[in-house]
């Protein structure tokens, strides 16, 4: 009787006429529980260090106000701090000095504690000391929590004026898409900055497409962090004549497809005509059920606000109208303008102290 050579080990999979299983789904299964072990991990310990940076802030500025503690005690806490722990990093005396402006920044507004530890320090940073108004720390403390910022995202939006704009500007819709769509003025802007594509100031629509294109992951940043690439010039067949949209999105906060249309020059009314038609075609031959209703968002490189109102007025699909810049906007101007725009938003009783002061004086 022969010796059964043939068989095979449990452990092996089984060979030839029966496919072996692919085991790259297994693998990425295994690695998708690592990463999110050491995201957690991560997070933990980031919320854990901001918390005891509120602590040591919280710490100085009690003995500031009590003991009359100032920077040069603090340079002294600083050495003796590394003194009793070589090594330790994190507590130099500017960075002491800032866990204090960090806790009193901070101490009256218990609702964003949840997000300054959800921010790692160097973000949290960038936010305290480039903020000019509390308004401003609390609205790029939710957009970075929010999208997901990185500290290098953090500084290009807040190099980019994104509160400013966003205040001045509120974004321009139609009517149906606040309807429709009750949340996505939060999820679109007003004017959309494209400085990462080094385009020269004379551009045709082939070189703002190509570029974007060429730039995805930076144009989806912009955009948002829900917005998902579906395709580029997009096939619309209607009564047997083929179209091409622009961009197609799918935003997965709202539900719904996002087409996008470009323009370099100016925005002309008839341009709005051609978007509703593209999302009447989308929402009746690509739209799945459990969709909601598309949004169509046309991009200019600039737009009378006048005829923007007008065109929207009547629109009755869900669209709005913004602009792209491809330079940083001067902030300077920016801030002017917010300054004046708080003024007028100001009660007409309340006068600056110091106003006030310099007319006491002249009537005594």
């Amino acid at each position: 009787m022969k010796k059964n050579t043939s068989k095979q080990s449990e452990d092996l999979p089984i060979r030839g006429n029966t496919p072996a299983q692919p085991l790259d789904s297994s693998f990425d299964e295994v690695l998708s529980l690592i990463r999110k072990s050491r995201q957690r991990a991560y997070q933990a310990v980031n919320t854990e260090l901001i918390d005891l940076y509120w602590k040591v802030g919280k710490h100085i500025s009690r003995k500031i106000e009590t003991d009359g503690w100032g920077k040069g005690t603090v340079k002294e806490l600083s050495a003796y701090i590394q003194s009793r722990q070589p090594g330790i990093r994190g507590f130099s005396p500017q960075n002491l000095w800032r866990m204090r402006q960090f806790f009193d920044a901070y101490r009256e507004e218990p609702k964003l504690s949840t997000m300054l530890r959800e921010l790692p320090w160097s973000s949290n940073l960038h936010i305290l000391t480039r903020s000019k108004r509390p308004e401003e720390r609390e609205f790029y403390l939710q957009m970075a929590v929010k999208n997901h910022w990185d500290v290098r995202e953090v500084a290009h939006q807040m190099d980019g004026a994104l509160f400013e704009r966003m205040i001045l500007n509120p974004p321009k819709v139609a009517t149906a898409l606040r309807e429709i769509h009750p949340g996505a003025e939060t999820v679109f802007k007003d004017s959309y900055l494209f400085d990462f594509l080094g385009l020269p100031p004379e551009h045709s629509e082939g070189d703002l497409h190509g570029s974007l294109l060429r730039n995805l992951g930076r144009f989806i940043t912009e955009l948002g962090r829900d917005f998902c690439f579906i395709g580029s010039e997009y096939p619309v067949q209607v009564g047997g004549r083929d179209f091409a949209l622009d961009l197609l999105f799918f935003h997965r906060g709202l539900n719904c497809l996002v087409a996008i249309e470009l323009k370099v020059g100016r925005f002309e009314p008839e341009h709005l005509g051609k978007l509703e038609f593209y999302l009447e075609a989308l929402d009746r031959d690509l739209r799945k059920s459990h969709e909601r209703p598309s949004i169509g968002l046309l991009l200019c490189a600039s737009r009378d606000k006048e005829a923007v109102e007008y065109a929207l007025s009547r629109s009755l699909s869900p669209t709005m109208i913004a602009e792209y810049k491809t330079m940083l906007p001067d902030k300077k101007l920016l801030r002017s303008k917010l300054h004046e725009f708080y003024q007028l938003l100001a009660p007409p009783d309340t006068e600056p102290e110091k106003m006030k002061s310099m007319k006491h004086k002249k009537r005594n």
